[in-house]
């Protein structure tokens, strides 16, 4: 007699050993390909009949959230929050989001309050909670709206309108604050406006290192046309790592730790730099210019400041400084 003790029955379905997983399987790749619709669907099946683990739970509330299918995202990040997640604050970021979508500003406000008078958010992520602190007051201030009662009307999304044309015609500063407040959106719906501007000749290049970057946190796949730097490339940014995970950046900062592992002061300061000038150049690092040439070349670059006057390569250091001004027009 066969032994049938692995296979599981629910209701008429009968399910054999791998099932559950090969459906979640599939329906977080749908997820992963932007097939939200359909992902969501296979999730709610396969969550009828199993408990969800994290990292489904975290996937279907996502997927949910893309197709605006708020209160059922919401249900979601709640069973997920009870499990006590790894990533506790990243779902708790999305379920605040959601929570502003639903126009339940008060809780919003609540939660956050409770979350730093507890005093458990890491340090990494405070400014974070701050700024979606601010959003949430300033939405809330702006629609007048009923705490704890979703209506009918503009979702937070569909309130923050983006024109590129207008975008364009804004100081650097105004340009950053809304920059800033796109961080944690769903940019999706946006997507038009900001490939325009991104591939906009008369953005400034630290802006459109920005926008991109917001594009690759959100992993959207999207054919761009990046030129800056007297270079023109095509990329995409659900291809692309973040400007202190590409492989030239890696190169540099290794070189740069190597030789001033016995100098911390020095070492800081050139950290510092090439981090904030891998966002400028991003995504096209430095260039044709050799990694090791650069990491020296940063460390001269610092060294005259402390007095030193180290021999140097002109045009890279030429080229350290031209980064350095185009840094400095980002001061606000």
């Amino acid at each position: 007699m066969k032994n049938k003790k692995n296979i599981k029955k629910h209701g008429n379905v009968v399910l054999f050993p791998g099932t559950t997983e090969r459906l979640l399987d599939e329906a977080r790749e749908l997820a992963g390909n932007y097939h939200f619709v359909k992902a969501n669907e296979l999730f709610d099946k396969v969550f009828k009949i199993t408990p969800g683990d994290e990292t489904s739970l975290s996937v279907y509330a996502y997927s949910l959230y893309e197709t605006k299918n708020f209160e059922k995202a919401k249900e979601v990040c709640e069973e997920l929050l009870a499990l006590g997640p790894s990533m506790y604050f990243e779902v708790m970021e999305l379920y605040l989001t959601i929570c502003m979508q639903l126009k339940q500003y008060k809780q919003v406000e609540k939660i956050i309050a409770s979350l730093f008078e507890e005093d458990i958010i890491p340090l990494d992520q405070v400014e974070k909670f701050h700024r979606l602190q601010k959003l949430n007051a300033d939405i809330a201030g702006n629609q007048n709206a009923q705490p704890e009662q979703p209506v009918e009307g503009n979702s937070f999304d569909e309130m923050f309108e983006l024109d590129g044309t207008a975008f364009i015609q804004k100081s650097l500063q105004e340009q950053l604050v809304i920059v800033h407040e796109l961080e944690g959106k769903n940019i999706r719906p946006m997507l038009a406006e900001l490939k325009w501007i991104v591939e906009h000749e008369g953005v400034h290049p630290f802006i459109q290192s920005l926008l991109l970057i917001v594009l690759v946190e959100q992993d959207v796949s999207e054919p761009l046309t990046i030129s800056k730097l007297n270079r023109t490339e095509n990329v995409n940014p659900a291809q692309l790592e973040l400007p202190t995970k590409m492989p030239q950046f890696q190169k540099v900062y290794q070189h740069v730790l190597n030789r001033l592992e016995q100098e911390p002061s020095t070492l800081e300061l050139v950290e510092s730099l090439i981090a904030k000038h891998a966002i400028v150049t991003y995504p096209f690092e430095w260039l044709d210019y050799d990694s090791e040439d650069v990491a020296n070349s940063y460390i001269n670059f610092v060294k005259t400041m402390f007095g030193e006057i180290p021999e140097m390569d002109d045009e890279l250091i030429d080229f350290i400084q031209g980064l350095d001004t185009l840094m400095n027009l980002t001061d606000i």
